[in-house]
């Protein structure tokens, strides 16, 4: 919802930003609530070929010979040095299959649909939905109440998220979905991967770019935090933080506005 349009997935408004930031050689760190098959393909299509953050900072994934730099990692796996910070997602379907016995509610989550489902939930096209749900740290879910039952929907959602927090485990908020898993947000990703990046080039400055409150944890972990308009028209209104610079612009215009600024002031 940020670079990535909410509704067409394009990338297309913020090319000037990202045609900057390439003759600048600034890596450009996707740091999203997307799985590694998405975001790798996005850097197919944009040749990016920097370390990336994937399922709300459930992982860093590193180009192996990426960094001289010495760096602690728990796996190598396809062609990457990874960082695991989240719990897997075996676990995390277990659990929310559980809370879903107790409340007796139903709760579904991308595990329980196939990509055709997901496509018509997402607008995703099915090889990006079925790409949507290769998931190794997070679960994407939503909560379907039938008409018939009176239920109050934030109650249950106040239900669901006690529970989630009484398992160990921790929940966001999307654009488009819930999120539960382990105790890893992007802020936590964000802050060990400056640190490498620190090792190896010294003093580094770092922006990042949000516009959903599960994106607040990496807005407070970089030097410039931009929050741009979600697809509303308006920013989030659940943030209220004065260091967060707002800027207008929905989705990859705002990002497109607010990366031109910085790079030609400082250039």
């Amino acid at each position: 919802g940020t670079l990535i349009d909410h509704y067409t997935y394009s990338y297309k408004e913020a090319e000037d930003a990202l045609q900057l930031i390439k003759e600048n050689n600034i890596p450009l760190i996707f740091c999203t609530s997307k799985t590694r098959k998405e975001i790798e393909t996005f850097c197919n299509k944009m040749e990016v070929n920097h370390p990336f953050i994937s399922e709300n900072g459930g992982a860093i994934y590193i180009p192996i010979n990426y960094f001289a730099a010495e760096y602690d990692y728990d796996i190598e796996y396809e062609g990457y040095n990874v960082i695991e910070l989240g719990t897997r997602y075996n676990i995390l379907r277990n659990v929310l299959k559980n809370i879903q016995d107790a409340i007796e509610t139903e709760i579904v989550g991308f595990g329980d649909l196939d990509a055709t489902q997901i496509s018509q939930l997402t607008g995703l096209d099915i090889k990006s939905a079925e790409n949507a749900s290769v998931r190794e740290y997070d679960e994407a879910f939503t909560i379907k109440i039938q008409d018939e039952q009176n239920i109050d929907v934030n109650q249950i959602i106040d239900i669901i998220t006690s529970k989630i927090t009484s398992s160990g485990l921790t929940y966001t908020k999307g654009g488009r979905f819930w999120h539960i898993m382990g105790d890893n947000d992007k802020g936590k990703a964000v802050a060990i991967l400056t640190d490498i990046y620190q090792k190896e080039l010294g003093n580094v400055k770092t922006i990042g770019l949000g516009d959903s409150l599960n994106d607040l944890p990496m807005l407070h972990s970089v030097d410039i935090p931009i929050l741009v308009q979600k697809p509303t028209g308006s920013h989030d209104p659940e943030i209220t933080d004065p260091s967060i610079n707002y800027i207008d612009g929905i989705g990859p215009v705002g990002w497109n506005k607010a990366i031109t600024n910085i790079l030609i002031k400082d250039s």
